[in-house]
């Protein structure tokens, strides 16, 4: 017997469940008595049924009324209801029983082949119902899990690509990025210009201020660098220790130029308390700048050093400016 599928008989006459019983109890399933409408709605409350036999002729609430009320509730709405009767079998009467819910009638005295091969079809759909209930909380779950996953590789993808401490892209990112842009510039034959920045005096301001202000520092010279950027296909990321560096894509060495200033009037202008640097009295960034127009024999790595040696001519020369490097 599998007590998971439960049948509910209704009659107000015990010998008549007992032949019921005595029917059904080769089947597969779980049957429950009830000897009134009243009693039977409320087992409908305690139990999940995959049927109800339900009697037409009952005292204080017939058949009729109690399929009605069953049909009014969302719980047991869908429960399919077969109606066995006594009664004529005048078409007024099957009318009726169908107008408040029934799927199918029966007429007593009972022939047991009858009754069980409609017991048996009502049972199979309640089995594949619930499979296929159970295929969708299933599926369900694994769609829960793919987005939790997704989410979890969206986390971690995150954390390889960007910077731990700034939050904006790290030196992986910049690899990727910049060999994305060159392939494009190198086969639309446009202008790739990059500017690098570093922070002047930096060592002497953690020396001085503290780790924990230097990290401070850091993260917010990383946040107006990238502010200070104004088109989608610009990128900013930390190249290591003070030092930032910045991508732009279809632009040349004058365009960068105004980008380059931009940043580093921006970062005057956070006026950071640097009491000792030898440029000035607050925080200030040298910047290097370089364009190229790529070509077959040049490389990546080539242009990253054009644009460190403008960095550094920038310092050399006084910190706090920018220096234009030609590729």
């Amino acid at each position: 017997m599998n007590e998971e599928i439960k049948i509910l008989i209704v009659d107000d006459n015990l010998g008549n469940l007992l032949v019921l019983e005595g029917i059904l109890e080769e089947l597969e399933c779980n049957i429950i008595r009830a000897m009134s409408g009243n009693e039977a709605l409320g087992l409908t409350l305690e139990h999940e049924f995959a049927l109800v036999l339900l009697d037409v002729q009952m005292p204080e609430m017939d058949g009729f009324e109690t399929a009605e009320l069953m049909r009014g509730s969302e719980r047991t709405k869908f429960i399919p209801i077969i109606f066995v009767t006594a009664i004529s079998k005048d078409q007024r009467c099957i009318f009726k029983g169908y107008e408040v819910g029934a799927v199918d009638y029966l007429f007593k005295p009972i022939e047991a082949i009858v009754l069980k091969s409609k017991v048996k079809v009502f049972l199979e759909l309640y089995k594949q119902k619930r499979m296929l209930k159970t295929q969708a909380e299933v599926l369900e779950a694994k769609v829960k899990e793919l987005l939790e996953l997704k989410e979890t590789n969206f986390h971690l993808e995150n954390l390889s690509t960007l910077d731990g401490l700034t939050g904006i892209p790290n030196r992986r990112s910049f690899d990727q990025f910049i060999e994305m842009s060159w392939k494009n510039s190198m086969r639309e034959q446009q202008t790739l210009a990059l500017v690098m920045a570093d922070i002047d005096y930096f060592k002497a301001f953690n020396d001085n201020y503290g780790h924990l202000k230097g990290d401070d520092c850091l993260r917010l010279v990383a946040k107006t660098l990238v502010t200070s950027i104004k088109r989608p296909i610009d990128f900013v990321a930390r190249y290591g220790g003070e030092e930032f560096i910045a991508v732009l894509p279809n632009t040349d060495k004058i365009g960068a130029l105004l980008v380059a200033e931009r940043m580093r009037r921006n970062i005057e202008h956070l006026a950071i308390t640097h009491e000792h640097s030898m440029v000035a009295s607050c925080v200030t960034i040298s910047l290097g700048i370089t364009d190229i127009i790529p070509q077959q024999a040049d490389t990546i790595l080539e242009l990253i050093q054009t644009v460190d040696n403008a960095l550094y001519q920038a310092k050399q020369l006084g910190r706090n400016r920018v220096f234009v490097a030609s590729f």
